[in-house]
């Protein structure tokens, strides 16, 4: 009879987003897998620290280099901690612009998770797509503010450049095509059966699971749970448009993926609205020069294409806030990683990594 005994394997990268700050120790039994530890970390930025050393502008420009795909949402949410912070009012023009920017980067967002996860289970032309499609959002944030990642765009207060005819042009001309784009998806990877193999009833996370981890956003969704901050903490206007959440049965890869897919049409839906309904008026408040928000500490929180996305801070009454402390939704999702791929065979982590959809920018900061 031969002894055979678990052994260890390190993995990783696995995922184009963790390019080499993210390993896996698993633990196998033969290829079925008995524990899979993520050991985070490693980009040793000091973001936080440094941004307490900065004035409320100067820390701005930290916030898009966080998720670095999805930066529009997160100066949204620093913003929105600052304004609430210093209690200043941001004009009705200036939330509407904030959400058609917010959920235009959630279908970038989106967009670059579908193109990953086909890359990851070996589907190459079904990165192609998704990613030449995005290339249309970036090109309407780099009119609006000459940017293509790190835009800097959302500031305290409201925005920096107002929308001109030729951007909502864009967007409008984005969002006509985007159904088209959608279609292809489906075409090429949903109706796909291998896709299916791989994602269907693979890596499930509970509803129980992920409420007792704290898992947010797609992930949480995908588990059956109805907990959107656009809807139960809303801000930025968001109560002002009509819009469902798409919601998973069973907590699989395949309910990750749909999931997402689907919320793209629905940001879509959003924007729509707020291009119909925009404003007139001022797209950024007056704000001082130098900021002083009183004595106090807040916690504030958006809806990032990931999850919750919270800024904690504390003010001395100075220029630079004393404390900050970032929840970054990637930071805690990837608790759940041990649970998705207990009892599975190594294959299977690749696509619950990928379903995850981590960015590691935002993991160690």
């Amino acid at each position: 009879m031969i002894k055979t005994e678990p052994y260890q394997l390190s993995m990783g990268p696995v995922h184009p987003s963790t390019h080499g700050v993210l390993q896996v120790l698993l633990t196998l039994d033969g290829e079925r897998i008995l524990k899979a530890v993520p050991c985070m970390g490693y980009l040793h930025r000091g973001i936080e620290k440094l941004m307490e050393s900065r004035t409320y502008f100067q820390c701005l420009p930290y916030t898009d280099r966080l998720d670095y795909v999805s930066g529009m949402n997160n100066n949204l949410s620093y913003c929105s901690a600052v304004e609430k912070l210093a209690q200043i009012e941001v004009p009705k023009r200036a939330q509407y612009i904030r959400v058609i920017m917010a959920e235009l980067n959630r279908i970038a967002s989106h967009m670059i998770f579908v193109g990953s996860l086909a890359v990851d289970i070996g589907a190459t032309t079904g990165m192609i797509y998704p990613f030449r499609d995005r290339e249309r959002i970036l090109d309407i944030f780099n009119e609006i503010c000459g940017a293509r990642m790190t835009f800097t765009y959302i500031r305290i207060g409201g925005v920096r450049n107002d929308l001109s005819p030729r951007i909502v042009s864009m967007i409008s001309d984005f969002l006509t095509k985007l159904p088209g784009m959608i279609d292809e998806y489906n075409d090429l990877l949903s109706g796909n059966e291998i896709l299916q193999h791989r994602l269907k009833n693979t890596s499930i996370l509970t509803a129980e699971q992920a409420l007792s981890l704290g898992i947010t956003g797609p992930m949480l969704r995908a588990s059956g749970i109805n907990y959107d901050l656009r809807k139960d903490n809303t801000y930025s206007s968001y109560d002002d448009f009509d819009f469902s959440i798409p919601l998973g049965k069973i907590g699989d890869n395949w309910d990750r993926y749909i999931v997402r897919v689907k919320e793209m049409t629905q940001s879509a839906k959003i924007i729509k609205q707020a291009i119909a309904g925009l404003p007139t008026g001022e797209f950024i408040a007056k704000v001082p020069k130098v900021l002083r928000p009183p004595k106090g500490e807040v916690y504030d929180t958006t809806e990032g294409p990931r999850g919750e996305v919270g800024y904690h801070i504390v003010s001395d009454g100075s220029v630079k806030p004393y404390r900050i402390h970032i929840r970054r939704p990637s930071f805690v999702n990837l608790q759940a990683l041990d649970i998705m791929c207990k009892g599975y065979l190594v294959g299977d982590v690749v696509s619950a990594m990928a379903t995850m959809d981590p960015i590691l920018g935002e993991v160690d900061c």
